[in-house]
């Protein structure tokens, strides 16, 4: 016992290191939100076109429509039908779902930090147009821009009051898994493709 307690005399007082509470969590982002969005789902997997007019926002979709060779484009918002009206097949009837490819929707936010898209059951797409689709074209205004997570919930959370949507879901990139022999697969679980057009003209 007396070699023990002069080997713990020894060792002098243990510090206490107590965690700098007041340094910021995260690292700064860019001033320009959007191409801070853009660097971080881009990184993932994801592509992200800047716009200036809703005119290029039409032209980016049917851009997109024809590289990846599809006559028709699956959308139930009419603001975004509206867009490209005339230009392309717009299906939005039930019975036309399950052949969808291509699917159109808009979002709550974009979360810069996360390079993600958060969207809820109370948009009028609904829950299942942002997991059928091959490919999913989200279409965002810059106002829906926020800087991390915790303000994003915020908004909606003034949005919403204490009607809450029963789904909220955060989407960072393409559906991927590599939960079968470690092997990476695209769209298991939900679209191959994510594209975000951002607008700075209102749709």
């Amino acid at each position: 016992m007396a070699r023990l307690k002069a080997a713990q005399d020894k060792r002098g007082e243990i510090g206490e290191n107590l965690p700098d509470f007041a340094s910021p969590i995260y690292h700064p982002l860019n001033e320009l939100l959007g191409q801070e969005f853009k660097t971080n789902l881009e990184l993932i997997g994801g592509e992200v076109v800047l716009c200036q007019t809703k005119t290029e926002v039409a032209a980016e979709i049917l851009r997109i429509c024809k590289a990846k060779n599809q006559s028709r484009i699956f959308c139930t918002d009419l603001d975004l039908k509206n867009l490209i009206d005339g230009q392309i097949q717009i299906d939005s009837m039930e019975s036309d779902f399950l052949d969808l490819n291509i699917g159109l929707t808009g979002c709550e936010l974009l979360v810069a930090h996360l390079g993600s898209v958060l969207i809820s059951s109370a948009q009028i797409s609904g829950r299942r147009l942002n997991v059928f689709p091959e490919t999913h074209i989200v279409v965002a205004h810059q106002s829906q821009l926020t800087d991390y997570l915790e303000q994003a919930l915020e908004k909606l959370q003034n949005k919403y009051k204490n009607k809450l949507p029963s789904l909220i879901s955060n989407i960072t990139g393409p559906s991927r898994t590599a939960d079968i022999e470690k092997t990476l697969v695209m769209g298991m679980h939900g679209p191959k493709s994510l594209i975000v057009l951002i607008s700075q003209e209102s749709i």
